[in-house]
């Protein structure tokens, strides 16, 4: 599955509401991706093989070259392997093996996100554990620009801890730039890897930022508190570069394979997926094809569970409720799209995997009354996908309409950017270093931005209260680990009141074209899930009062 271009969203909204692209800004957290949908004769392509068990078998090999193809890679933890063919029969050929239970070419899928998690680990869990913590500052020379970290409380954070080193997050993205002289003191070389291709090629520099996004969610958790720039919700963790997405910010579903078993064996505690598959906005468990691509991207995130990984992930930009599709109006995204009815058989990956700690998005606009009077909670972002099973936290990914605040000027939240890459909002700083010298920021939105809010969170909870006890199944439970985050949150009701514009226009979603309204209790609601990450109340293990 594969992603639909910043441009092409703001064109399809343009196009399907009559509105100034110039009105709608820059929404990410949903990559380009562009592909062909099927096999073509004389067009070498990989295939995602799915068999029966969670293991390859020792012929898979023959097998595959059997059927017109050559094995690429192969996983056996999950009973994946990756091949590339120029035949056009080769899928017909490899199904026909009775041990395949099916089998894709990718070049018509990328990844998703998703999550729906019950409430079955309690908060009371253990006292601080034994990692070693030090506290942090926020006193850089752009802190002032953060009011996406004040308004989820990181500085009162990290007066209690900066997180810890021993804590590796994997920020499974378009890579990160490790030159970065806000990032490279944080930046794992050994646990980062390029992936793109489907076979993991380790270190930094393979996995160098080509596109620009993974270096601005990289930075949103791992900044370092280093006196230039900003500072990251966990600016003293180690973060991995694992770049699953290319130049074009495509994700194919071999890279996202590659990825969450790289996780999964290099024990990684925290990934953080602002991104989800193409050119199918929705990957149906019904359809043969993409039923290969959803289980085979499943048992990858789930191998990476087990072995004591967290997943956050974002829940896109579509303004779409995910618990009740009904509509896909733009797949495929990379030819001429055809409207199709779906259902829930159809999902967002890996956002709507179980066990995934789902993020929707919101600006730094307060909810108000009809006669403008503040009232408690924040106004979810325009372009933010939600609902009720899928929302678990809302966190800033700002909002450039309805969240130009005193505060947030132009509604967006900076974070790092390659020097290499274009930003239309950016602010600069030299840097003193002749090898690199100057220091790029770069303004963005999406839901892209408010997952990596959700995921250094989690890092921070991880380094506080974790343990080096059974490091084989990671430092925390992921249950106890969301359950910090969800009970610990900011409860952010529906809103009683919206702008009149946001109903009509922004809060309509592209498939459908109609508005979804705000469902549930301040408790938990569609919007907001259990409410505002909050960083000093998950650090201090104190369920919010609001």
């Amino acid at each position: 599955m594969l992603k639909r271009t910043h441009s092409s969203w703001r064109a399809h909204l343009a196009g399907r509401f009559g509105v100034p692209v110039a009105l709608l800004g820059l929404v990410t957290g949903v990559s380009p991706l562009t592909a062909t949908v099927g096999a073509h004769a004389g067009t070498m392509q990989n295939y995602i093989v799915l068999y029966g068990t969670s293991a390859v078998p020792a012929d898979a090999s023959a097998s595959i070259a059997k059927a017109g193809g050559s094995l690429v890679y192969s996983y056996p933890q999950i009973g994946v392997a990756i091949a590339k063919s120029d035949s056009a029969t080769f899928r017909a050929s490899i199904v026909k093996d009775s041990k395949v239970e099916g089998a894709a070419s990718t070049a018509a899928f990328a990844t998703q996100l998703k999550d729906n998690i019950a409430k079955t680990d309690d908060a009371s869990g253990p006292q601080p554990g034994d990692l070693p913590n030090a506290p942090a500052t926020d006193s850089d020379s752009l802190s002032g620009l953060q009011w996406d970290m004040r308004q989820i409380h990181t500085p009162e954070a990290h007066a209690v801890t900066g997180g810890s080193p021993a804590v590796l997050v994997g920020d499974i993205d378009t890579g990160l730039d490790y030159r970065h002289p806000d990032l490279r003191q944080n930046v794992d070389d050994a646990d980062s890897v390029n992936c793109v291709g489907g076979t993991p090629v380790p270190g930094s520099v393979a996995a160098n930022d080509d596109n620009g996004h993974g270096t601005h969610t990289a930075g949103t958790i791992a900044a370092a508190a280093n006196g230039i720039g900003i500072v990251g919700v966990a600016p003293n963790v180690r973060i991995a570069g694992i770049k699953a997405g290319d130049a074009a910010g495509f994700f194919f579903p071999e890279a996202v394979v590659c990825a969450f078993v790289w996780a999964g064996t290099h024990h990684v505690d925290v990934t953080n997926n602002s991104y989800f598959a193409d050119p199918f906005l929705f990957n149906c468990r019904n359809d043969p094809v993409q039923h290969a691509i959803w289980k085979a991207e499943q048992r990858a995130i789930r191998f990476a569970q087990q072995n004591g990984t967290v997943v956050v992930a974002a829940e896109g930009n579509e303004s779409e409720d995910l618990s009740h599709p009904t509509v896909d109006a733009t797949s495929p995204d990379n030819s001429t799209p055809v409207t199709r009815a779906v259902t829930n058989a159809c999902v967002v990956i890996p956002v709507e995997i179980p066990g995934v700690i789902g993020a929707t998005a919101d600006g730094n606009d307060r909810q108000t009354d009809a006669n403008g009077n503040a009232q408690p909670g924040y106004l979810k972002s325009f372009y933010s996908n939600f609902g009720v099973s899928t929302a678990d936290v809302v966190a800033p990914g700002g909002d450039s309409v309805f969240g130009r605040t005193a505060e947030a000027a132009n509604g967006r939240v900076l974070s790092t950017y390659p020097a290499t890459r274009p930003c239309t909002r950016s602010v600069k700083e030299p840097t003193g270093d002749p090898t690199y010298p100057t220091a790029v920021y770069c303004y963005l939105q999406g839901t892209s931005m408010a997952s990596p809010h959700v995921a250094g969170v989690a890092a921070l909870i991880i380094s506080r209260f974790g343990n080096l006890n059974n490091p084989s199944n990671g430092k925390m439970s992921q249950g106890a680990v969301e359950a910090y985050i969800r009970q610990t949150a900011d409860p952010q009701p529906c809103p009683t009141f919206l702008p009149p514009t946001y109903a009509s226009f922004f809060g309509v979603g592209t498939e459908t074209g109609t508005f979804t309204p705000c469902q549930g209790g301040t408790a938990h609601n569609s919007w907001y899930g259990d409410g505002q990450v909050d960083a000093f109340n998950a650090v201090t293990h104190t369920t919010s009062s609001n």
